[in-house]
């Protein structure tokens, strides 16, 4: 895959400070985040809305699997400029989508400022502090996922 579009927003330098936020967020919180970036949508999902396609990747990425179904997946489709926040069924049942609407807006700020690393870590802080709340890290937690970006 030609990964051009990527590089055009992301360094690698820019992956790896995600991971580490994604591993700092999960010391307080037994929830799972995810971040995917996608260049496009594949050329046979292109009628798919970017729900569909994120709820997609959260099961290929086995994030339904969670002990206490609290994965959690920010997904980006960056030549379409989307992005959509998908939670289990563990977080909707405390976290409203209002809560994930709010993080979102906060998102798309940064994004739209150009800075789509610091919009993707921004996102991810946020959840991770939602989800501390909600689901604080347990004597017994694993890291059920990896923290590496998805590309």
């Amino acid at each position: 895959m030609n990964q051009e579009l990527l590089y055009h927003f992301f360094s690698d330098d820019d992956f790896l400070r995600i991971s580490k936020t994604i591993k700092e967020m999960e010391k307080i919180t037994a929830g799972e985040i995810r971040v995917a970036v996608k260049e496009e949508k594949p050329l046979l999902k292109k009628g798919k809305d970017i729900r569909a396609l994120a709820e997609e990747e959260f099961f290929k990425l086995n994030m339904h699997n969670t002990r206490d179904k609290t994965g959690i997946l920010l997904y980006l489709i960056l030549r379409e400029r989307q992005f959509y926040i998908l939670a289990d069924e563990g977080i909707n049942a405390k976290v409203s989508q209002e809560t994930w609407d709010t993080v979102r807006n906060e998102m798309q700020e940064e994004f739209m400022s150009g800075h789509f690393a610091n919009g993707l870590i921004t996102g991810v802080k946020k959840v991770g502090k939602i989800l501390g709340e909600h689901f604080p890290v347990k004597a017994d937690d694993t890291n059920e996922l990896s923290n590496k970006v998805v590309m």
